[in-house]
C-alpha cells in the first residue's frame, strides 16, 4: 500500500499552522508544504483546490481537504487521523 500525499499551506507566524504541522511531525508523516505568506501562485492555487478557502492551515491527503487545525486535531481525537494518513 502506498503512502498518501500529504500537502499543507501554511503562513509564517501562524500558531494553527504550528500546531497542525506539529500533530503531522509528531505522527512521523511526511508532507509538502507550501508558504503561502506573501499570496501569490501557491495562495491561487490553495484557493482553487480548497474552494472557501479563505484561513490557513489547509491539510490536503491525497487532493482531498480536510480542512485546518482544529479539524485535522478533532479527526484524531476521534481515532480517524491515521487511517487517513496511512498510518
Amino acid at each position: 500500500m502506498s503512502k498518501p500525499r500529504i500537502e499543507i499551506y501554511t503562513k509564517w507566524g501562524c500558531p494553527y499552522c504550528v500546531a497542525a504541522k506539529g500533530l503531522l511531525d509528531g505522527k512521523g508523516v511526511t508532507y509538502e508544504e507550501y508558504d503561502v505568506t506573501m499570496g501569490g501562485p501557491k495562495r491561487a492555487e490553495m484557493v482553487s483546490r480548497v474552494p472557501g478557502a479563505a484561513t490557513v492551515p489547509q491539510v490536503l491527503v491525497d487532493d482531498k481537504a480536510y480542512g485546518g487545525f482544529d479539524d485535522i486535531n478533532a479527526l484524531d481525537r476521534e481515532g480517524k487521523l491515521d487511517a487517513i494518513l496511512g498510518l
